[in-house]
């Protein structure tokens, strides 16, 4: 491993522990910094136990719904999108008060009320655990293709469920 790829491990093996509460050992980056839209960029790394991951960072105002699209764009299926660490239903509380903000009145919220609103959480940096990765390619953000999103990575990766 170069020593920017071991600096950059370290970095995310810290921000995985320290922001998400997940102790991760860094095997290899697969892809490093792409972009994936307005100043955010990802990153796509192997566990030793072999479980791809994404790691987005960007401006702050980066949503689960922004999150959401990067993620389809690139091209991969997404099995999780981790909490804050200590908050592991975060999504949940931020979408339950914006929309008692919205409707205070109402007092029986029902969970399919509350899938739009989950997606306008504030999450970033994000933590993704990849469930797939389509068409074994993994796209980045390109201004200047035709669709807006270009081949970056070649990579064959879906996860295999053990009991």
């Amino acid at each position: 491993m170069e020593s920017d790829q071991l600096v950059d491990s370290l970095v995310l093996e810290r921000a995985a522990n320290e922001l998400f509460g997940m102790p991760i050992e860094v095997d290899a980056i697969v892809a490093q910094r792409l972009d994936c839209g307005q100043n955010a960029q990802a990153t796509f790394f192997l566990s030793k136990k072999r479980q791809l991951y994404c790691y987005i960072e960007g401006p702050a105002h980066l949503t689960l719904g922004d999150i959401k699209k990067m993620a389809t764009r690139m091209g991969v299926r997404v099995e999780m999108f981790v909490p804050p660490r200590g908050r592991p239903m975060y999504f949940d509380d931020v979408a339950r008060r914006k929309f008692v903000a919205i409707y205070p009145g109402r007092r029986d919220i029902q969970p399919d009320d509350l899938r739009y609103y989950r997606t306008l959480a504030p999450y970033c940096p994000a933590l993704l655990i990849i469930n797939e990765v389509k068409d074994d390619m993994i796209y980045c953000a390109d201004h200047d293709a035709r669709t807006g999103w270009r081949p970056a990575v070649k990579l064959a990766y879906r996860r295999i469920l053990t009991s």
